[in-house]
């Protein structure tokens, strides 16, 4: 279910802090201001002079139908919930974000999905970054494990599907850049000596994000590129699609 933020922006673009009541529903105990915070830290927009012509243009590519139409196939696809799907521009101003992620990103729960997009971006990319973060949603819906109770093999294996989903429906272009860091045998080296010693670690941790971005010493986006070989490796063994994967537990893909 695709909320229409654009006319929430046309409105409020101004003052995300109007925008952000309108979701304190859906976050538990937290502030305006606080869901406005964590957006802001996962890519959303801060307002500046060129924002309201940032929404125009985003309207004008029909981003807000595209995400429509690419969700209706998903849902079908994968047999995944009806969530809301919030659409809005995503910050200008953060460097990470545009240098590693070409100005796009999402952010997924099991009971909605936030994407934040940037008038860069094609119409290919943002089907390629729905189908990641749906596919987060429908891996937190169909795996029955309460996130809370995540540890890093649960997180590794979350994005090295969603990564996978990515691939199946659009090829190797569309992949996160990132990917094309490391071969295969060096991350089959790394999985040995750098990740697997950590697999049970609480997403909770700050080792459990130090490993899944490679941070502070170890190589960059080393989780990510760790999840992806999992993943792609069990699914050429077994001759399996991602879809029928979704409820696997993560411990399979160790086999």
């Amino acid at each position: 279910m695709i909320i229409r933020t654009d006319k929430w922006l046309l409105n409020s673009y101004d003052k995300p802090l109007e925008l952000c009541k309108q979701l304190i529903g859906l976050f538990e105990n937290a502030t305006t201001y606080e869901i406005y915070e964590y957006l802001v830290l996962h890519g959303m927009y801060q307002p500046d002079k060129d924002g309201k012509e940032q929404v125009r243009q985003l309207k004008e590519k029909r981003i807000w139908d595209i995400v429509v139409e690419e969700e209706k196939k998903l849902q079908q696809l994968w047999h995944g919930p009806d969530i809301p799907i919030f659409i809005f521009p995503s910050d200008a101003h953060n460097e990470i974000l545009k240098q590693e992620f070409n100005g796009k990103a999402g952010l997924a729960f099991k009971d909605k999905l936030f994407l934040f997009i940037s008038t860069d971006n094609s119409e290919m990319e943002i089907r390629a970054l729905l189908t990641h973060e749906y596919n987060h949603v429908c891996r937190l819906t169909h795996y029955q494990k309460a996130e809370k109770d995540y540890v890093l093999l649960d997180t590794l294996i979350l994005e090295g599907l969603a990564e996978s989903a990515v691939l199946e429906r659009f090829g190797q272009s569309y992949l996160s850049h990132w990917m094309s860091f490391y071969s295969e045998e060096e991350l089959e080296q790394m999985w040995r000596t750098k990740v697997s010693p950590y697999i049970h670690t609480r997403k909770s941790s700050i080792d459990h994000d130090e490993i899944l971005y490679g941070l502070p010493d170890s190589p960059r986006m080393l989780g990510y590129c760790v999840g992806y070989y999992l993943v792609q490796k069990f699914i050429k063994e077994q001759h399996s699609t991602v879809g029928e994967l979704l409820n696997e537990p993560s411990q399979s893909f160790l086999k």
